[in-house]
């Protein structure tokens, strides 16, 4: 059987298919989890906020024209969600699904997974500092892997633009990392 892109799974929805709505959130709800959470530093907050995101999805599914790429018109959702869920809030956490954490080898020794671990806590203290755009940037790219095009295409902006929130976002991680970046080119 030959896989049904997003694009006619959302026309199929927008004729009634309530299947066709239930395979679209099976594809993408573990990599809006992943976003949210990371964005907004709490599992189940996140579980909250996608389930959220894809209600809105399914009250806006009548309007919905297939201009972009469905993946990105839903992160675009999402983005918005979670931009609105921080000013709100005024939180500034950035965190990582349990799932995703790197566990230290075994092998290695006690000393080396609490340097792991203590870069793994200065990059989150050094994302969650960034402004809210560059942020995102950062997370749209780095965790999302998504293009250039995509990525400013879910933020609203220009490629340019993008590309410039993304290079103040690397020169202020640079800036906040420099002891650890220095840290590895002292090394032998």
């Amino acid at each position: 059987m030959q896989e049904v892109n997003d694009l006619e799974l959302m026309a199929r929805f927008q004729r009634g298919d309530e299947e066709a709505f239930a395979e679209l959130i099976r594809r993408h709800q573990q990599s809006i989890l992943n976003l949210i959470c990371r964005y907004i530093g709490d599992a189940a907050e996140a579980e909250d906020l996608a389930q959220e995101a894809f209600l809105k999805v399914y009250r806006a599914r009548l309007s919905w024209q297939p201009t972009a790429r469905f993946s990105t018109w839903l992160h675009r959702i999402v983005v918005n969600m979670c931009l609105n869920e921080i000013r709100d809030r005024k939180r500034m956490t950035v965190g990582t699904p349990p799932e995703e954490i790197v566990a230290g080898d075994e092998r290695e020794g006690v000393v080396a997974t609490e340097l792991r671990r203590e870069l793994q806590d200065a990059v989150k203290r050094a994302v969650a500092s960034l402004p809210e755009h560059q942020r995102m940037a950062v997370l749209l790219v780095k965790y999302e892997g998504l293009s250039y095009d995509d990525a400013s295409e879910t933020m609203g902006v220009s490629v340019e633009a993008f590309k410039s929130l993304l290079f103040r976002a690397r020169e202020s991680l640079k800036q906040n990392l420099r002891e650890y970046v220095e840290g590895e080119e002292a090394a032998p």
